[in-house]
């Protein structure tokens, strides 16, 4: 699955084998054979652009010339873009809690687009759920489309499906679904295996809503400590896969803002090569808390106008008091407070005492 959040892609120059995370099930190796124990896969080489272009579009690997790339590897350097695999990873994968927040579901995805359009986005969310998740439970597949297509409608990711899936495709690194690039497109299909890939797929694309993972935009095998894990919310396991979202409000359900725009022969070598957009900042907040009732504030910047102030929003000062001028304002405050006090205290002087004798006639 997705190795890079946030980050530039690393590529490694040089090699002409790369070892790559399998970020995705053991289950995704070669078809047809039992899942092996997990371990690094060795990629002979990077498909080029043409080649992840005609088969995001449903070509045949040995109508393109592809050949199987070498069988699994032992002896793999761990990649860089994990903390441990194996044994080690498990443990830190335990260490690590899952979020208290509850998991908000996502509304439907209901894909309104031509014919070939949407054959293209059914086989390349099909190829995700078939590499990533073919020997998963129907969760484990239900939970690697709405990821997909949570993708598809945030800010970071392109607006297509082939788009979201084939991300980084043409970099020796920085693939965000690891079979884009690490050999296993080179292996045909196994036909059961594939068509209850896509008939999830189809499901998922006609509204199908898989509330397990909510607002997920990222997974890794629980056998794969990711260096990126620890920067997002934990959010829940299905599976084999560990499912994540971003941080704060853009990893919420309100975030995902972005609209399918179609054009899913459009697998253009900026997309394969391209990383997620970096995120902005998210705004500053405070809770304040009156009469029993918290209420959260989103403070502006102070650069702001603040002559037509928005609803929750509180706008801070435009320049810092001088040192000078708090002292002042601090002395204001002590004599004022002063006076009040010594009001106060005259008048409880100067009162009768309710009920008492002032002398009888």
């Amino acid at each position: 699955m997705s190795r890079n959040p946030s980050n530039p892609t690393r590529a490694i120059a040089g090699l002409a084998v790369t070892a790559v995370a399998v970020a995705s099930l053991a289950a995704c190796a070669p078809p047809g054979k039992k899942p092996a124990a997990p371990q690094a896969r060795l990629a002979s080489a990077h498909l080029s652009v043409d080649q992840l272009q005609k088969l995001a579009a449903g070509a045949d690997p040995a109508q393109l010339g592809i050949t199987p790339a070498a069988p699994p590897a032992n002896g793999l350097p761990i990649p860089a873009n994990a903390e441990a695999v194996g044994a080690d990873a498990l443990k830190i994968n335990a260490s690590r809690p899952f979020a208290a927040e509850p998991i908000l579901p996502m509304r439907p995805f209901l894909l309104k687009t031509d014919a070939a359009d949407r054959e293209r986005a059914v086989h390349c969310l099909t190829q995700a759920i078939y590499y990533e998740a073919a020997r998963e439970p129907l969760k484990g597949q239900q939970a690697v489309a709405q990821v997909v297509l949570n993708r598809v409608r945030h800010p970071a990711y392109p607006k297509t499906v082939c788009g979201v899936v084939y991300q980084g495709a043409s970099l020796a690194t920085g693939c965000q679904f690891t079979f884009t690039c690490d050999g296993a497109l080179r292996w045909r299909p196994e036909t059961d295996l594939w068509d209850r890939a896509e008939g999830v797929a189809r499901k998922a694309l006609a509204g199908y809503v898989d509330k397990d993972v909510g607002s997920a935009t990222h997974y890794h095998a629980a056998y794969v400590a990711p260096y990126w894990a620890p920067t997002l919310v934990k959010m829940t396991q299905v599976g084999q896969h560990i499912f994540y979202r971003w941080t704060g409000a853009w990893g919420e359900p309100a975030a995902f803002t972005g609209r399918y725009s179609g054009r899913e022969a459009m697998l253009t070598p900026a997309v394969l090569a391209s990383a997620p957009e970096a995120l902005p900042p998210e705004p500053r907040k405070v809770t304040l808390t009156l009469g029993g009732e918290a209420r959260t504030y989103q403070v502006a910047d102070a650069a702001a106008s603040a002559d037509q102030p928005a609803a929750g929003t509180i706008h801070a000062a435009r320049r810092a008091p001088t040192p000078d001028e708090v002292r002042k304002i601090n002395a204001s405050l002590a004599a004022m407070e002063a006076r009040m006090n010594g009001g106060a205290v005259l008048a409880q002087n100067t009162a009768s005492p309710t009920g008492s004798s002032t002398g009888g006639r």
